[in-house]
């Protein structure tokens, strides 16, 4: 039975993992992907092997599976159960913010997990969740290798200048800066476009990724510019819950004004704006899109002239752009936003190919136009699997036993 190495990429109220195999000259291979979600309410566990079949399928009482130590608890038991209690030879994990001390992919001890836990207040969404299964798995596996991989490390590169805000000095050097997010999903796009589209790698292009979480990044030859988001995941494009770009002066009003706390505030921007708060119906684009309401409208006509304008600030910085590459949920699956938006950069040079749009193709813009735009499914559980062999080269090999 070949090594493995897990992936996991821990929400609120679910556990995502996948699971893959290193081969004898260290490629990758999907064994299987499976979550558990509704986890202290509804928990429910499904996996499936790489060609989609259902490997388990299990539902719990809420009690059963109050947090996230007893849904991992649940997803080690299906692991040893799956593969004949055989540990993988390392635990790969998403952690959304680095900060400015973890600029790639690190090995994890108690120091490291210190030190993530000062960004929860930059993160209070998904640091916490980040952590919790790594903080589990310290407690009954200390000696299984862990691996923290960055949303927020691809975007270390960017020159100084988009990294400012213009605040005093002493802020920027303790940490205030623009950080940008979703980092594991343009590295991977950016590496998938070199087999794919090198003349576009080699370019200047802009991805989109659109999801309930939202940001678009600037990249020229396969390095992070500039980013939509800033310090926090608050910032750049209205997402499902969260308002995007914002005038400070509306916290401010929020606090004095309305005699909001701070707390409360925080729950505010978190949970009840973006897409949600402008539709008054939902944060999810495909229920907008079937809804007739001219609120649902409103807020994905909204989304859509965002990112238009995001796309013009992103041209800028890159002083020019070859393609457009549209990813994530809504990005990979709503070709309906995708022909907004093209249109929207036809003063760009961009021209929709309306069928190859419909039909979901790599391509969807025509031959003629002058900016190359695709589709192109994010992998970041791929780019975390890399890193973490990448991290543990020397110790691969080592082997261990699940323990019940």
């Amino acid at each position: 039975m070949s090594d493995t190495i897990l992936v996991i990429n821990a929400g609120s109220s679910s556990i995502k993992f996948q699971l893959f195999a290193v081969a004898d000259d260290n490629t990758l291979d999907r064994v299987l992907k499976g979550q558990i979600e509704g986890i202290g309410v509804n928990p429910h566990l499904i996996a499936k092997d790489s060609e989609g079949a259902i490997l388990k399928e299990a539902s719990w009482p809420g009690p059963d599976v109050p947090a996230a130590p007893e849904a991992l608890a649940k997803v080690v038991e299906f692991l040893a159960e799956h593969r004949g209690g055989k540990l993988p030879i390392a635990v790969g994990h998403r952690v959304v913010h680095g900060g400015i001390e973890f600029s790639s992919p690190t090995v994890i001890t108690p120091h490291v997990i210190s030190v993530l836990e000062n960004f929860v207040p930059l993160a209070p969404l998904h640091q916490p969740n980040n952590l919790a299964p790594i903080k589990t798995i310290v407690q009954r596996l200390p000696h299984l290798p862990q691996v923290a991989c960055f949303d927020t490390a691809f975007h270390r590169g960017h020159p100084e200048l988009a990294d400012r805000y213009a605040i005093p000095e002493p802020l920027y050097r303790e940490g205030v800066r623009r950080y940008g997010f979703h980092g594991l999903s343009y590295e991977y796009i950016a590496k998938r476009l070199t087999s794919i589209a090198p003349h576009l790698a080699r370019g200047k292009i802009i991805v989109a990724h659109l999801g309930s979480g939202a940001s678009m990044c600037a990249i020229k030859n396969g390095c992070s510019l500039d980013s939509t988001m800033g310090f926090t995941a608050l910032d750049g494009l209205p997402m499902g819950t969260r308002p995007g770009q914002l005038d400070a002066g509306i916290v401010l009003y929020l606090l004095q004004q309305k005699g909001m706390s701070a707390p409360e505030i925080e729950r505010f921007l978190y949970n009840d704006c973006g897409l949600k708060g402008l539709s008054g119906i939902s944060n999810d684009v495909r229920v907008l899109l079937l809804s007739e309401d001219a609120r649902a409208r409103l807020a994905l006509d909204y989304f859509v002239h965002r990112i238009a304008l995001m796309a013009g600030s992103l041209s800028a910085a890159l002083e020019g752009i070859d393609g457009f590459v549209f990813t994530a949920g809504i990005g990979e699956n709503a070709p309906a936003i995708r022909a907004a938006v093209v249109r929207r950069l036809a003063w760009l040079g961009a021209e929709l190919d309306e069928r190859a749009n419909e039909q979901g193709a790599q391509v969807i813009s025509t031959k003629a136009s002058r900016i190359e735009c695709l589709v192109i499914p994010t992998d970041e559980e791929l780019m975390i699997a890399e890193h973490t062999l990448e991290c543990l080269r020397p110790a691969h090999g080592r082997q261990a036993e699940l323990t019940r």
